[in-house]
């Protein structure tokens, strides 16, 4: 066949995928016939409900050619009457095959291509929500099977509408410069505290940082104040200060105070725009007996803050010792932890990052001799990616929030796929 004949086929072959995903051509499969819901349609709906039984499960599939390399958009519009848990019930997945419908391999050696399991929106309220994601082929892979789901949902029902699947181009790399900082303060003062860190905010905007994470409860370090004593409202003189600094380095900035509203005291992260602005805070929710007996109050939220680079979380500490911090803040869409910490089990430092699939960013006052904490740039495999070692030392290090990984026995991107398989709400 010619070049222009194969350009034509190519582009055949991408218009009827297009045109099928609407089209009525889904067959109904369930993996045994006892456990089977009900499949019915209605107009362009594709519907799935269930009876009061226990595990019932279904779906509704359909299989497109595909080309190896090339980048697909799904996206659906599902709808859920009745579901306890739409993330865990009404998945989509996306199965990769050869001509022959056999698995083949992942773009990384050693590894399989895996099922994709498309990202849930946020839910309105008539139970709808956008599931959608952009996957590249895999390069022997000739078809993708779509699989829209009801599983295990007594009572419940889904609409599938909007059925997308088509050939686009690929996503822009999001590269990030994290740095992190070693350095304990003096303790002179609060003040000289936090103006103890301008010259390493500094040397980290000269290596063009994105983002610097600094220590744990910057203006009480060291200055034999009571949390109460140091406490003060957010916004206030301490993320003031470091705005500032954020603003002339033009960089984001996070830390840990602690915070005052009303009678109760919080050891709060915070995170600082480029422009000097408070994108937001969080309360530390896990808190060791030592704060407990000072009076600190627990925070019970988990907040994700959106960056020009990508989402990222901020956790606090003995925030680290537990892995449901960590979990939640991915649930909630964090690409990069940010990690304000006196001292932790360095191994639980690359677990939290490992276990999420998400980079985590980690300042300490540890000394690294001890082999306690570390201040260090952790990637999504839990590989410690540069350490700061010495007191005043900044490192920092590029990363590609674009770049799923995917390796050897990790079942594909495991940063997707622990949203519909991690257990809770």
């Amino acid at each position: 066949m010619s070049r222009p004949a194969r350009l034509l086929a190519t582009l055949l072959a991408w218009t009827l995928s297009a045109m099928a995903a609407t089209s009525a051509d889904w067959t109904e499969q369930s993996p045994r016939d006892e456990i089977r819901p009900s499949f019915s349609r209605h107009g362009d709906a594709l519907v799935i409900a269930q009876d009061a039984r226990e595990g019932l499960d279904g779906w509704y599939q359909q299989t497109f050619p595909v080309t190896g390399g090339d980048f697909m958009r799904f996206s659906a519009t599902r709808r859920t009457t009745g579901v306890e848990n739409p993330r865990h019930s009404g998945l989509a997945r996306i199965v990769w095959a050869d001509a022959k419908g056999k698995t083949v391999p992942a773009a990384v050696a050693g590894a399989t291509a895996e099922p994709e399991h498309p990202h849930d929106g946020p839910v309105d309220a008539q139970g709808r929500a956008i599931v959608a994601g952009v996957y590249q082929v895999p390069p022997k892979a000739t078809q993708a099977t779509i699989e829209l789901h009801l599983q295990h949902a007594p009572q419940g029902r889904v609409e599938w509408t909007d059925i997308v699947f088509e050939k686009t181009t690929a996503p822009a790399a999001r590269k990030v410069r994290l740095a992190t900082v070693q350095f304990m303060p003096t303790g002179r003062s609060p003040r000289q505290n936090c103006e103890e860190y301008a010259p390493m905010i500094a040397e980290a905007a000269k290596q063009k940082a994105d983002l610097i994470v600094l220590g744990e409860t910057v203006p009480y370090v060291r200055t034999k104040l009571k949390p109460a004593e140091c406490a003060e409202p957010i916004p206030g003189p301490t993320t003031d200060y470091f705005g500032d600094l954020a603003k002339r380095n033009a960089i984001h900035v996070a830390l840990s105070l602690y915070e005052r509203d009303g009678h109760l005291v919080y050891n709060t992260a915070v995170l600082l725009s480029p422009e000097g602005s408070l994108l937001g805070k969080y309360r530390k929710v896990c808190l060791p007996h030592g704060e407990v007996e000072k009076g600190v109050a627990p925070g019970a939220d988990y907040p994700v803050f959106d960056t020009k680079f990508g989402k990222v979380g901020l956790m606090i500490c003995y925030d680290g010792f537990y892995p449901e911090v960590a979990r939640a803040l991915t649930a909630n869409g964090a690409e990069v932890i940010a990690w304000p910490v006196w001292g932790c089990d360095p191994l639980l430092a690359r677990a939290r990052a490992c276990e999420n699939r998400v980079y985590v960013v980690s300042s300490t006052f540890s000394d690294p001799k001890s082999d306690w904490m570390i201040s260090a740039v952790i990637d999504p495999a839990g590989k410690v990616l540069a350490q700061a070692k010495e007191s005043g030392g900044v490192v920092v290090v590029e990363a590609d929030l674009s770049k799923p990984l995917v390796g050897p026995y990790n079942l594909g991107d495991f940063h997707d796929i622990a949203q519909r398989h991690r257990p809770g709400r």
